[in-house]
């Protein structure tokens, strides 16, 4: 455990030892924001609640998030410090995990400082509190899941803008995959099973479930599962590099 939040500490502080933090921050914020208030009709719908804010997380995700797990392992691999880490006294797994965490901690940081936005809806009107903050928690796992795709990608890589591309377009896949315009391209020779199976791996529909308000037991260990999977593929990936 001390091995793991001695990379945890080592990567978080890397994120603000240069503007590129504060920009993404920045970057995010005023995305959502205007996303919520202006193309969500905050305040056409009269409805004193954060669903604009967070309808559109999934897609602010799919391009901001692999902007932050691209540099994971891609930027070790390639300037060579990845073979420092590695003959730290410490497995390759507690290395996954710290990596992991720090990117998601700072991916959280982000997602905190909309509370203003929070408090502006309860300002205005008496929304569903408990619905915002399943809303948040629905917002903070998606990330979690979004990063753990893209940590494994870039430990496959050197190139930071391969592991960018390609992790949008795995995320993509995910989202994409409960989408009935999608799951029509597998019903008509696919058995059920199948069709149910593709469905369940969107992360839209799990998401979306959270943050009506709901926070099920079913969407948690998904989220879970996908993170787990990943990072473990991740550690798997390292192993097999380490040769390169």
């Amino acid at each position: 455990m001390h091995n793991v939040t001695t990379i945890f500490r080592r990567e978080f502080s890397s994120y603000f030892a240069t503007p590129l933090a504060l920009v993404f921050i920045v970057f995010f914020l005023v995305l959502a924001a205007a996303f919520a208030f202006q193309f969500g009709n905050f305040y056409d719908r009269g409805q004193s609640d954060l669903a604009p804010f967070f309808s559109y997380h999934p897609w602010l995700y799919l391009f901001l998030i692999p902007a932050i797990s691209m540099r994971l392992w891609a930027e070790e691999r390639k300037s060579g410090s990845i073979e420092l880490l590695m003959t730290l006294p410490i497995t390759t797994w507690q290395a996954v995990i710290g990596k992991f965490l720090a990117a998601w901690a700072f991916a959280g940081v982000a997602l905190a400082l909309t509370f203003p936005m929070w408090i502006t809806v309860n300002y205005l009107g008496d929304p569903d509190n408990g619905a915002i903050f399943a809303g948040y928690v629905g917002s903070l796992l998606m990330a979690g899941g979004f990063l753990a795709i893209g940590a494994c990608l870039s430990a496959a890589t050197r190139n930071q803008v391969i592991a960018f591309i390609f992790t949008i377009g795995i995320c993509f896949a995910f989202l994409l995959s409960g989408f009935p315009v999608v799951l029509a391209l597998f019903e008509g020779w696919a058995p059920q099973p199948v069709v149910d199976a593709i469905a369940s791996l969107s992360f839209l529909t799990h998401f979306q479930s959270i943050s009506k308000g709901v926070i099920d037991l079913r969407d948690l260990l998904y989220f879970a599962t996908v993170i787990g999977v990943w990072l473990a593929a991740n550690s798997i990936v390292l192993d097999m590099k380490k040769a390169d």
